[in-house]
């Protein structure tokens, strides 16, 4: 079956829009219907009442509904359904007052202490603890003490009071959003901060923002009312809804029906907020799957080299060299003194089994450490500029010099937009060219890793798109910044057979066109052999060996590759078991002082209990063996 037939049986999303998913819920149609018809009949109140809310009638004192007053009149004789919908006007001035405050300050701040962290989330984090600490009513009656009647000054300060709540709660969100890969591809794709809040973490926070706000809303409606009650509220004989429920208590064993018209007004419109953040939040739920929560990440600090740690000078001609290369997550080192070099237009091959360090690396050299992670030693030089020491060049190389496909693109690309929109983003951001040539571009590009109809491609998201498909709009998105380094991260392992033959195919075409270099991790010697000019291999987070693929397939030197060689499953015997190594790769915090292959190497002797450095025994060929004469021997032997 072909991409593009899998990618039309897909056509169909899983879960409905937001806005679908509201419109199928009563509740919530019942819940908008009021606040709609409640809004347009404050705004057009003149027009629809015949009486102003100031005009009393004392020959119709405490009446119940008539032709001349629909909903009574009080104690005054003026109209009760003038007076409730210009009452609502303070009312719903009041609730857009605070709830515009409330947004302001809470989406602004929650975002910014959940993405940027460090000292500005400490700052912020604080300091909404301490505003959520303070007795919210009390301060409000301290502002209408100093500005009488002034429900302006209240409401704004309710509004800074009731930040703090959903600073809390974005903060939340945005530690989790901005660990998703389509956030991390947008990064590598060269885009500003303010460009991934606003187009790529918010609108996945929507959802809480809408629930967040409609909840506050009720209770600002309740706050207003209770001090217009109190007479705190709008000074009489101005109407409002605290007020009329007040005159109504009064008169309530004469006229009961005036209880009515004055709160059930009221009530409902609490009812329809509530009603409506459950159902934003219950269509939310549809829309999204949940994310998985990612711990903050902890500031770069220097660490001291550790023992056996190599130092080499970089290679002059060089597009990127690593040296030295230390990673840490969570205080444990994952990846530790990685070494190597990438010429322009070169393919380096990265092996070794899961868990190694090689997705860890490639993520290092483009400062995307996943959870706790960092970079606690070594140096990453890009066209001779240190990327570990400078965050402003790294956020500059990511997408025009650096880009990164990731092993998974279904989730590598922001469901919240189409393809098209996303390309048309990194090209613009990149470019600096207009709207309309950035969607040319993009459809360009998607022509350009021979997607079939790019144009119709361009109008569909990413859950539209087959496997096959999503990867190569994800090249495309690679591609945008005309990177000079593309780092591939197990580009084909989700894939079947036939497209990933395409993949690499792809690959290999665009390479030649390009002139960049790549930077392939794998764990298929049949990909190393087909793309890679070199490879290195690693080991428990280490740099075991790295050679020219022809040597290092003909002659390994170091009993991991030999391993890995004798186990792919590309030179199997038919009819005979496939060779295996034994045991499995030690975890990061269990490795031993010495050879961490010890445990599973047949050559493995008591010299193997010490740090093992790398050594290089020809030219341009090093590995981390105290056997490696013995290696070199029985090769040439062979």
């Amino acid at each position: 079956m072909t991409d593009a037939s899998v990618a039309t049986r897909a056509a169909v999303p899983a879960r409905g829009s937001l806005v679908r998913g509201l419109l199928r819920r009563r509740g919530a149609v019942l819940s908008l219907g009021w606040l709609l018809l409640l809004t347009l009949a404050t705004v057009a109140a003149p027009l629809v009442t015949a009486h102003g809310p100031l005009d009393q009638d004392l020959n119709s004192v405490l009446t119940g509904p008539t032709g001349a007053h629909l909903l009574g009149t009080d104690t005054l004789g003026r109209d009760l359904l003038s007076r409730l919908l210009f009452g609502g006007r303070s009312t719903l001035l009041a609730v857009a007052e605070a709830v515009v405050v409330f947004l302001a300050i809470g989406v602004t701040a929650g975002l910014a202490s959940g993405y940027l962290g460090g000292r500005l989330d400490w700052l912020i984090t604080r300091t909404a603890d301490l505003v959520f600490a303070l007795p919210g009513i009390v301060i409000i009656l301290v502002v209408l003490a100093v500005f009488p009647g002034n429900l302006h000054a209240a409401m704004v300060t309710f509004g800074v009071i009731g930040s703090p709540g959903l600073i809390r709660i974005l903060r939340a969100q945005t530690l989790r959003v901005r660990e998703e890969l389509y956030v991390a591809a947008a990064r590598v794709a060269g885009l500003t901060r303010p460009q991934i809040l606003r187009r790529h973490i918010l609108p996945r926070l929507t959802s809480t923002v809408i629930v967040q706000a409609a909840l506050f809303a009720a209770i600002v409606v309740t706050i207003q009312a209770g001090l217009g009650f109190l007479g705190l509220g709008a000074p009489a004989p101005a109407p409002s809804w605290g007020g009329l429920v007040a005159d109504a208590s009064q008169v309530i064993d004469r006229d009961p029906w005036m209880l009515l018209p004055a709160g059930l007004p009221l009530v409902v419109t609490v009812v329809a907020l509530g009603v409506l953040g459950d159902a934003v939040r219950d269509a939310a739920v549809e829309a999204w799957a949940p994310p998985v929560p990612a711990p903050a990440r902890r500031p770069r600090r220097p660490m001291p080299t550790a023992a056996g740690v190599t130092t080499r000078e970089p290679d002059p001609q060089a597009l990127l060299s690593v040296i030295g290369l230390t990673v840490e997550i969570g205080g444990t080192p994952v990846v530790q003194d990685v070494s190597f070099d990438i010429r322009l237009g070169e393919t380096l091959g990265v092996v070794g089994e899961s868990g190694c360090g090689k997705s860890v690396t490639s993520l290092g050299i483009l400062g995307l450490v996943p959870g706790r992670g960092r970079i606690s030693a070594g140096h990453v030089l890009f066209q001779g500029s240190d990327l570990t020491a400078s965050p402003t060049t790294l956020a500059r190389v990511r997408g025009s010099g650096i880009a990164y496909v990731s092993q998974e693109p279904m989730v590598a690309l922001d469901p919240t937009f189409t393809v098209g929109r996303q390309l048309a983003e990194a090209v613009a951001r990149h470019s600096g060219c207009g709207r309309k040539a950035a969607r040319v571009r993009a459809v360009d590009l998607l022509a350009r890793v021979n997607l079939p109809d790019p144009a119709a491609v361009a109008a569909r998201h990413p859950h539209q798109l087959s496997g096959g498909m999503a990867q190569r709009a994800a090249i495309a998105l690679a591609l945008a910044g005309e990177p000079r380094l593309l780092i591939a991260d197990e580009p084909t392992t989700a894939l079947d057979v036939t497209v990933q033959a395409e993949i690499l195919g792809l690959l290999r075409s665009l390479q030649t066109e390009t002139g960049m270099a790549v930077l392939l991790i794998t764990h298929d010697w049949g990909v190393v052999a087909d793309l890679c000019d070199r490879a290195v291999v690693m080991y428990a987070g280490q740099v075991v060996e790295q050679a020219d693929v022809a040597a290092l397939f003909s002659r390994p030197l170091h009993p991991y590759t030999a391993g890995l060689l004798a186990a792919n499953p590309h030179a199997a015997v038919p009819g005979e078991p496939l060779p295996t190594i034994p045991g499995t790769v030690p975890p990061p915090g269990a490795w031993p002082d010495g050879c961490r292959f010890a445990a599973r190497c047949a050559l493995a002797t008591d010299a193997c209990a010490a740090p093992v450095p790398l050594t290089e025994p020809e030219p341009d060929r090093t590995t981390r063996c105290v056997h490696v004469d013995r290696l070199v021997q029985e090769g040439t032997s062979r």
